[in-house]
């Protein structure tokens, strides 16, 4: 039954007997037709509405919301209301848009104090430090645990993540690794031709290339690359109440999902620097034969002079400490995610920037530490 409206005037109340279905579908009728029983628009010169829902056959919340609405004018308007005819399950529906109506609207922001967005953003960066802090300490605490029983290591799920993070990232990193080697090259041998030096070009390239862009470019791709997929894998397991669900079976959650993850980085990067040192040193060399006539075989002679086995593994020793990082980062952003889409989305964006920052900070840290030991 469509929804219908009654009208009487009874000395100085107006009551109103609104009927069948005040539901969603006939809102927009509904709301045209309460136009009348306005405060404003009433012709009668009543003090009290009553509104005697007695025959309403069904109430939906715009349907109540409607009536609510009405209700607060009248109010506002400084007469008053009384209901008549409803059950107790419309009245708490009533009761409920009544109070949601009620709500304060929150306030606008207004221009944001310098000072106190200074102090927020210390505030959210001593959060992150305790997370990041926390799930290092877990992953320490389950390799501890893996050691005293090794029954509990997860090797199946080890060379999985190994095989996804790392075997299936040796051709893009290999490629931007030889594409950045062959502009290094090109770029130090055009400055260095202008005073006759173009074949120190290659212990230029050879030094940077091992000591620093192959750890710091491979990091960054793992970061943005298998760090980001970590932070959405976990994300939307918590998304799912899946860890939960763990929890609830009595596995712990950084046994089974962070420890996996964060051994295959550790394990994976130093090859992937590697494979990436290698590519750049490919690329050097066919970049120089091409624009500046070195030929294979001086390079590869100049090379032995410049560089030694203490370049390679300078840049070498790097990659596990970075892989920890860029793991337990991921993790815990992952961990950090609260049900809905836009957590997902910001907080693996907040993965990556944050590896990202936290691998070239720890880069320059591990510069300031092979000068004072002259390494």
């Amino acid at each position: 039954m469509t929804a219908v409206l009654d009208r009487q005037l009874d000395g100085g109340r107006l009551v109103m007997r609104p009927a069948g279905s005040w539901v969603i579908g006939d809102a927009s009728r509904i709301e045209a037709a309460l136009a009348d029983f306005a405060p404003g628009a009433a012709k009668e010169s009543a003090g009290t509405l009553v509104i005697d829902v007695s025959g309403v056959s069904a109430l939906d919340t715009a349907g109540a919301y409607l009536l609510v609405r009405l209700e607060r004018a009248w109010a506002g308007a400084g007469r008053e209301v009384v209901w008549q005819g409803a059950d107790p399950a419309r009245e708490a529906l009533v009761k409920r848009v009544r109070d949601v109506l009620a709500e304060p609207v929150p306030p606008v922001k207004g221009r944001e104090n310098f000072l106190a967005h200074v102090g927020e953003t210390m505030i959210s960066v001593a959060g992150d430090g305790r997370n990041l802090v926390g799930m290092l300490g877990g992953v320490i605490r389950e390799i501890g645990t893996t050691i005293l029983h090794p029954s509990t290591f997860r090797a199946t799920a080890v060379v999985q993540q190994m095989d996804v993070a790392g075997l299936r990232a040796v051709p893009i990193i290999m490629l931007m690794s030889f594409l950045i080697g062959g502009i290094l090259a090109q770029q130090s041998a055009f400055q260095l031709r202008y005073f006759g030096a173009e074949i120190f070009a290659v212990d230029l390239v050879g030094i940077i290339a091992l000591r620093e862009i192959a750890v710091l470019l491979t990091a960054i791709m793992v970061a943005g690359r298998s760090g980001s997929a970590i932070t959405a894998e976990l994300g939307s397991m918590e998304m799912g109440e899946e860890i939960d669900a763990l929890r609830v079976m009595g596995l712990d959650p950084v046994n089974v999902l962070v420890l996996p993850r964060v051994l295959a980085l550790v394990l994976v990067l130093p090859l992937l620097t590697f494979l990436a040192a290698m590519a750049a040193l490919a690329g050097a060399l066919l970049t120089l034969w091409m624009y500046s006539g070195i030929v294979p075989d001086v390079f590869l002679v100049r090379l032995r002079d410049a560089v030694d086995f203490s370049s390679l593994f300078s840049g070498l020793l790097k990659a596990p400490f970075m892989a920890l990082i860029i793991g337990c980062i991921a993790c815990a952003e992952g961990m950090a995610v609260r049900g809905s889409a836009e957590s997902l989305g910001r907080h693996t964006t907040a993965a990556v920037v944050k590896s990202i920052f936290m691998v070239i900070v720890v880069d320059g840290l591990f510069a300031i530490f092979y000068a004072s030991i002259d390494f």
